[in-house]
């Protein structure tokens, strides 16, 4: 059986592939996994805010849209929102749960969380928790609201990564904001 120069080259573009699907391969593992201890200006426990956060090239936390009363963060990775986060110090004379009751439908299937605040609604894609509080000698109530998550895929684990977040935050930016319960 003779050999050919084609015979011989086969094995070298196999090679030549492999390593060329190799390079392309570890170009593609460029994805970073994010850390963010710091929602609104407001410490947080950044292993609360990792299961919200896909991998990606960028990671970008906007929050320069808050105001006095009115703490607002927007964390994106990718450009894609992955998580909104708004605070608001409001009058104490109304259900504001039970006022924003569609605008949690429309986060999927909310339910009720024990144990956070006053009253808590997780949903889906969000959750929103209520605490009345003491706001520059007032009577008030602190709204703590979180949406615009589509991580982690599986939707029990992120409700109830969305309970601990809440849970763990409301007292901390409720604090910072000066509304004591």
């Amino acid at each position: 059986m003779r050999t050919t120069r084609k015979d011989l080259t086969m094995p070298a573009r196999g090679a030549a592939l492999l390593a060329a699907v190799a390079v392309a391969a570890a170009g593609c593992s460029s994805q970073k996994t994010f850390e963010v201890s710091e929602l609104c200006g407001r410490k947080v426990d950044s292993a609360l805010v990792a299961p919200f956060l896909p991998e990606g090239e960028t990671l970008k936390v906007d929050d320069g849209i808050s105001a006095p009363e009115q703490p607002r963060c927007q964390v994106y990775v990718d450009g894609k929102l992955s998580l909104y986060v708004r605070g608001n110090v409001e009058e104490p004379d109304f259900d504001l749960l039970k006022a924003t009751e569609r605008s949690m439908r429309r986060l999927g299937n909310p339910a009720p969380a024990d144990g956070i605040g006053d009253g808590a609604t997780v949903a889906d894609h969000g959750a929103m928790a209520v605490q009345a509080c003491t706001y520059k000698g007032k009577k008030s109530q602190y709204i703590l609201e979180i949406d615009g998550v589509d991580n982690p895929k599986d939707v029990v684990e992120r409700r109830e990564a969305l309970v601990k977040l809440l849970r763990a935050h409301l007292p901390v930016i409720m604090a910072a904001e000066g509304c004591h319960p």
